[in-house]
């Protein structure tokens, strides 16, 4: 990794001509990466870097180098007990993660444009923690990155939408959370804008951060979304963790096409007060990590019962309650038929838990019906964004919108700058007709269907989990309300990641935990991205 520059006096970054990456993609087997734009054109990075660029440069190499085997890929009790036996503090750790942030984002070649906002106080933030976590909750000191729809003071809460650019909040429950727990909050991440609902976009592109690039293969592979900004930069190393949300598959599908660890909790465990809704009924925030281990611990960080969410539960588990040590030996899992015959990654995995003494149970799901589905978002969003807007913009002076039907018409008036992917989804909740009444009979109907899939097969076969690919079975999870890990499988020739997904039901998320832990242990499938290593 070559010095960082030291001068002020030129920019840090400046706009390149992306006409070739967007030729090259024309025809990508993906339509969803048939680019129109790369760069943000509203996004100026100098004014996300420059402020703690005078700290990053002068970290100097030789500590980079001696910190790199000690933070890359490791997890968070061996980052902590490095911190403990000083071989560097808090503030040389947020340094070494800023450093990388800046090598390889402010380089045409590697930039992911994941990170859209670094928190200008997290080095004197960092410089005031004690000198090791002794005491204090195992997230203590580590620098988090955050999907730009979570509020957090001192950075803007944009969800990728130009109508919320000077978006300012409060910190979200979560993010109060983490704060209390010792956690530092490095910056903001890109994501699909408006949380994917929007239009069929690309994953990961928003017209305030631009496209979201996926470290293993930029223009190669898809990122997945709607939490790509979270995906991407815990990929690459970025952070020690990164939290996203989900509503359908939006933390499950960036972690299974990012190689990492993604859990989308049981909806209530945590709070999604301060975070830009789509659906009350199903949102929910939800740990990024490069391990199980990292995983349960982030997690525990932003749990705490929220009096200001309905959903919100009281679950007081015991102490490292996610880190319970299980053999696969006994386990008794469910595979899904079709991927056993469509999936070879799938099926040879199948044979390795089997191997590893755990008894896979082919079925086949029953039929279910999830009509309605789309309208729970829409009326949902419908209701939920004018109570966020009201309820945590700060300055109504600095955000015009205040409903659905606002955005739509302040996107009319800059379509090719604002919405260059149109808005479908969007003009689709004006259209939206269900009653409450309506309403209320999908959701029960829905959620009913979605813990009859996983049920059936659950209570058929004695099974202590489900196995799904990726975000395979998102919906069915979403609308069951049921808690879904994914952990690294493996990668297809082509190099693409994929994972192994887990769903358990309600509250199980201490089981999923002790379940992919185990697997992560046998398999052991993550490895960083090429182009990232140094």
């Amino acid at each position: 990794m070559e010095d960082l520059p030291e001068t002020t006096k030129q920019p840090l970054w400046t706009p390149y001509d992306e006409t070739v990456e967007i030729q090259e993609n024309a025809n990508h087997e993906n339509e969803r990466m048939r680019y129109k734009f790369i760069q943000s054109k509203i996004l100026d990075k100098n004014e996300v870097f420059a402020p703690l660029n005078a700290e990053v440069v002068k970290f100097p190499k030789e500590k980079y180098e001696m910190m790199k085997p000690l933070v890359l890929e490791q997890d968070i009790p061996t980052i902590q007990n490095a911190v403990k036996e000083g071989k560097f503090n808090y503030t040389e750790l947020v340094l070494f993660y800023l450093y990388r942030i800046y090598h390889y984002e402010l380089d045409k070649a590697t930039s992911l444009n994941t990170v859209i906002a670094l928190n200008p106080h997290v080095l004197d933030e960092a410089n005031k923690l004690d000198s090791n976590a002794e005491g204090h909750h195992p997230i203590y000191g580590m620098p988090i990155l955050l999907k730009d729809n979570i509020g957090a003071s001192g950075m803007n809460t944009t969800a990728g939408a130009i109508a919320l650019q000077d978006n300012q909040t409060n910190d979200a429950f979560i993010v109060q959370r983490l704060k209390e727990n010792g956690a530092l909050i490095l910056g903001k991440v890109n994501l699909s804008e408006w949380a994917n609902f929007i239009c069929e976009c690309p994953n990961g592109q928003s017209a305030v951060g631009g496209q979201t690039l996926n470290p293993y293969g930029r223009l190669a592979f898809d990122t997945g979304g709607s939490s790509a900004g979270s995906g991407t930069s815990v990929a690459a190393n970025y952070a020690v963790a990164a939290v996203g949300t989900e509503t359908s598959g939006s933390i499950l599908s960036p972690s299974g096409q990012n190689s990492v660890v993604g859990m989308k909790p049981t909806i209530g465990l945590l709070s999604r007060t301060g975070i830009v809704p789509i659906s009350s009924t199903l949102d929910t925030p939800g740990p990024m990590t490069k391990s199980v281990i990292d995983n349960g611990i982030l997690l525990d960080a932003m749990r705490g019962f929220d009096m200001e969410d309905e959903k919100s539960v009281k679950a007081d588990w015991d102490e490292n309650w996610y880190a319970e040590d299980v053999s696969l030996k006994g386990k008794r899992f469910g595979a899904f038929k079709n991927y056993m015959k469509s999936d070879s990654i799938y099926r040879e995995t199948m044979e390795q838990l089997r191997a590893a003494g755990a008894t896979i149970i082919e079925f086949e799901p029953p039929e279910v019906n999830f009509d309605g589905f789309l309208s729970i978002l829409n009326i949902d969003m419908k209701n939920d964004l004018p109570s966020y807007i009201k309820a945590h913009v700060k300055d109504s002076n600095r955000v015009a919108v205040r409903s659905v039907q606002d955005v739509v018409d302040f996107n009319q008036k800059d379509s090719l700058t604002r919405i260059p992917y149109g808005q479908a989804r969007l003009d689709g909740i004006l259209t939206d007709t269900t009653s409450a009444e309506g309403l209320k009979g999908i959701k029960q109907r829905t959620r009913k269907a979605g813990r009859t899939y996983f049920n059936t097969p659950m209570n058929d076969y004695g099974l202590d989990a489900i196995l799904s690919i990726n975000n395979h079975d998102a919906g069915a999870a979403a609308t069951a309300e049921y808690p879904a890990l994914t952990v690294p499988m493996g990668y297809k020739v082509s190099g693409e990641p994929i994972n192994l997904t887990f769903i358990g039901k309600q509250f199980q998320e201490g089981k999923l935990y002790a379940l992919g832990a185990a697997f992560e242990s046998l398999i052991q499938a993550r490895k960083i991205p090429k182009a990232y290593m140094d």
